[in-house]
């Protein structure tokens, strides 16, 4: 599959498109002031232990303390116990493993890893696995043959006293014996620099930065299908050359600099598939649509079949719009980053073959997914609920904020129903305070429906209270605000 990367930056962000076939997979955006913290090691101070949540507070600098869970400090041991693990003022060495979201602070773990281009290191200070050399294989390397032979070579490469732990990238299956032990040494020197770190600075204090998000496509991301990498600054371009050349010399021909008149992503419209990816509604080529709402705790994709009628009867047009809805969905969660828990309710089969062909078809299209996903079987109500590894906030949430009227909800109060709290209001007024009059300042929707529509029971109001009320729309009010004015 033709495979291409543009990277744009500018002082303010970086932001990456992978294109595959000429369209736009995924987008990854990275703000300078914003910069996402996963994969950062920290030198901690534990805040406070809760042995009922079996969880701590750990404060490690930012405006929001991180939580850790036990399950994050041992892996090996279920019964573990947090309380006997950590103790408030403790010094503690963690990594993020989330990024705070919304309300909710960093993830963090005592499992700490280094990541190179075909490795990741997993330093004796930060594993549960006995002091001894130890080898795991990327899931995505699933034939025995290959696995036990990668492991091999790499045993013959580890030094002899190493005591951490060493998983082996899918990537490394085409590297050479020197690339890996280039990797190796690297990590192993990353590691050397935090824990010489550990002994000179206080908690809380960052020890280690993860890459930044240009180098972290060039080591997760690039790969033989790769046939270019577009990058539209000079500056950035010579570095990610140097950084190419020590960690992934494979990649060097593939870097180019874009130096056209055209903006980078004006090449395969980006900004306007960004645009399109911030929409609630997206529309499959046979005329049926998704609608996917995002919230705090999960994502929900409605399917349905909308103007599609070209199938026979109702079963096959259900069944072939589900089938284009499970090829999008896929391209919909890369594309805007969507983690967490995520429920698909498609058009309802009774067809069991169906609902195996479409099941199919969405595991199919997240193989190129480098998010970690796992998918359920149809439900009795036909749901489909799958999960996907969440790590960084989604494009939305990087490029959004709740709308300012409707407060995030997605709805504003109709003018009719303001109208009629704006009344309730001046009788509540009116008792407490008996003023001469009234002025009511609102949204010109609002003012325009009491001199219209409601403007009896405004009289009547009046007639009521024995006050005058007077009116005063105001242009730069939103529907939902409002002001009476006592005199």
């Amino acid at each position: 599959m033709n495979e291409e990367i543009l990277i744009n930056i500018t002082p303010q962000e970086t932001r990456v498109a992978l294109i595959q076939q000429g369209a736009v997979q995924e987008l990854q955006i990275e703000r300078t002031r914003q910069r996402g913290i996963v994969g950062n090691i920290y030198l901690a101070k534990v805040v406070r232990v809760l042995p009922g949540m079996q969880s701590a507070f750990i404060e490690i600098g930012l405006e929001r303390t991180a939580f850790m869970h036990v399950a994050d400090i041992t892996q090996n041991n279920p019964q573990a116990q947090i309380e006997k693990l950590l103790f408030e003022g403790q010094n503690v060495l963690v990594q993020v493993l989330k990024d705070p979201l919304g309300t909710k602070g960093a993830r963090l773990t005592t499992q700490l890893s280094i990541a190179g281009r075909n490795l990741v290191y997993l330093p004796p200070a930060g594993t549960d696995i006995a002091a001894e050399k130890y080898i795991g294989v990327s899931q995505r390397i699933d034939q025995p043959e290959e696995r036990d032979a990668i492991k091999a070579r790499l045993a013959g490469l580890m030094p002899a006293d190493e005591k951490g732990g060493i998983i082996v990238r899918t990537s490394a299956q085409d590297a050479s014996d020197t690339e890996l032990e280039h990797d190796m040494h690297y990590l192993r020197t990353t590691w050397e620099r935090i824990r010489e770190a550990v002994n000179h600075k206080p908690a809380p204090s960052l020890l280690y930065q993860d890459l930044s998000l240009a180098e972290r496509v060039l080591r997760d991301v690039a790969g033989e299908e790769t046939t270019q990498i577009r990058i539209d600054s000079a500056e950035n371009f010579e570095k990610l050359k140097g950084f190419a050349t020590l960690y992934m010399p494979n990649l060097l021909d593939k870097l180019t600099l874009h130096r056209g008149e055209r903006a980078l992503f004006d090449l395969f419209d980006v900004d306007a598939e960004i645009n399109k990816a911030l929409g609630r509604r997206v529309d499959l080529k046979s005329g049926g649509y998704l609608m996917i709402d995002q919230t705090e705790s999960m994502t929900t994709i409605d399917v349905n079949t909308g103007s599609y009628v070209g199938a026979r009867n109702l079963d096959d047009t259900v069944f072939k719009t589900n089938l284009e809805a499970a090829q999008s969905i896929a391209r919909q969660l890369r594309l805007r980053n969507l983690g967490g828990i995520i429920i698909i309710d498609f058009i309802d089969m009774l067809s069991k073959d169906h609902q195996d062909s479409v099941l199919n078809e969405l595991k199919r299209n997240l193989e190129r997914d480098h998010a970690r996903t796992s998918i359920s079987e149809f439900s009795s109500l036909g749901l489909v609920e799958m999960t996907r590894k969440r790590t960084r906030e989604s494009l939305a949430h990087i490029t959004c904020e709740p709308c300012p009227t409707c407060q995030g909800k997605g709805e504003v109060k109709t003018a009719q129903t303001i109208c009629y709290e704006i009344l309730r209001e001046i009788v509540r007024e009116h008792r407490q305070f008996n003023p001469r009059e009234f002025r009511i300042v609102a949204a010109p929707d609002v003012i325009d429906l009491f001199l219209e529509e409601e403007n009896q029971f405004l009289a009547q109001l009046g007639d009521f209270i024995n006050k005058p009320i007077k009116l005063q729309a105001e242009s730069s009010f939103r529907q939902e605000q409002y002001d009476i004015v006592l005199s």
